[in-house]
């Protein structure tokens, strides 16, 4: 298995990446008053197959006691260990078209133990403009945050042809995690991390999908 294919923690990369959806279950089950749940149910819970399930927590050395099941909290509390969840990461975001300032207002971060410590664009019209009760500030104050705030990840969510230049940016900073919205692929440097969500292409695939349904449908009802 390559290095690029594992974390420095000994887990696949593959393993990683469905850790935030086991803890999500994780957390609706406890929240439902659930104390145990089974490989199945919790592999049910989390929308994947049982045996999948058992492969990725078998590298957080995870088993789940024959009869029982797995203990709903300890679990949340071993992957919340594993993604690094035991402490709060400083987040700024670059980039307050639709989607900064949608992504400025969302919640969740705080809620998942994401600070955002700062809201950036490199356009001068809007510094100092109020977003989500935070005030827009320049690209330049980026090296002050990295020194003074801890900034650790920085999401963009600036129009692809500004991408490449914010992540510069980052990088430059000091900021070594990226989450990317803007639909551009971006060169880093080596130990610099970069996680991708493109909302088109998303859709795309889900059309890809319906398409297939639609001509299922089509066909079933030639034949009927």
């Amino acid at each position: 298995m390559s290095d690029a294919a594992t974390t420095r923690r000994g887990i696949p990369e593959a393993s990683v990446a469905r850790l935030p959806g086991y803890l999500r279950a994780l957390t609706t089950l406890a929240g439902h008053g659930v104390i145990s749940v089974s490989s199945e149910e919790l592999a049910d819970a989390a929308g994947v197959r049982a045996a999948a399930l058992r492969k990725v927590l078998s590298h957080r050395g995870s088993c789940g006691v024959g009869g029982v099941g797995y203990d709903v909290e300890r679990l949340a509390a071993e992957i919340a260990v594993a993604l690094g969840l035991t402490r709060e990461w400083p987040v700024a975001i670059v980039g307050m078209g639709n989607l900064g300032r949608a992504l400025a207002a969302y919640r969740g971060f705080e809620e998942r133990g994401f600070e955002v410590v700062a809201l950036l664009d490199g356009d001068p019209r809007l510094l100092g403009e109020d977003v989500a009760g935070r005030p827009v500030r320049p690209m330049s104050d980026l090296p002050g945050l990295v020194a003074d705030e801890g900034l650790a990840i920085g999401v963009i969510a600036t129009p692809s042809s500004g991408a490449q230049d914010a992540c510069d940016r980052l990088v430059a900073a000091g900021v070594r995690s990226v989450l990317n919205f803007a639909p551009a692929v971006l060169a880093v440097p080596d130990g610099v991390v970069v996680r991708n969500v493109d909302l088109s292409t998303e859709l795309q695939i889900l059309a890809f999908h319906g398409q297939r349904v639609a001509a299922a449908a089509t066909t079933s009802e030639v034949v009927a």
